[in-house]
């Protein structure tokens, strides 16, 4: 038997919370984030996104999402939306909607500036090098 396979799922799940910067999209952010990525892709429609540009605020209170969901949303914090179960594919409509390039929301995450995230990504991406592990400080 594998030790995948002895291994309890939701152990192995959480073992994956101890990767520094990495939030892996489980069923149970799935479930968390289901209006926040519901309202997201909303705003694939013209009609809606007029209406998210006219009143962000009253658009999200359609929407049944928690209070810390619709101040992420207006904050664009995208990490913390992530924290909150939102999928960063639907979440690219609303910084689309913004005008922002995927480049450009993502660099916004980790800190950077585009030219330098982009310079990263074409370099190989992160160093492996460093903070692996959030619990060992490692």
């Amino acid at each position: 038997m594998s030790e995948l396979a002895r291994t309890n799922i939701h152990e192995y799940l959480a073992e994956l919370e101890d990767i520094p910067g990495t939030r892996v999209y489980t069923t149970k952010r799935a479930r968390q984030g289901y209006w926040l990525n519901q309202f997201a892709m909303s705003l694939m429609k013209a009609k809606n996104r007029e209406a998210w540009k006219a009143d962000e605020a009253a658009y999200l209170a359609d929407w049944p999402m928690t209070q810390d969901q619709r101040d992420a949303v207006l904050a664009r914090d995208y990490n913390l939306l992530l924290d909150l179960g939102g999928n960063i594919y639907y979440l690219a409509k609303v910084f689309s909607t913004d005008g922002l390039s995927f480049l450009q929301a993502v660099s916004t995450m980790t800190g950077m500036s585009t030219e330098d995230y982009q310079d990263m990504m074409i370099n190989g991406g992160r160093s492996p090098k460093g903070l692996r592990s959030i619990k060992e400080g490692t």
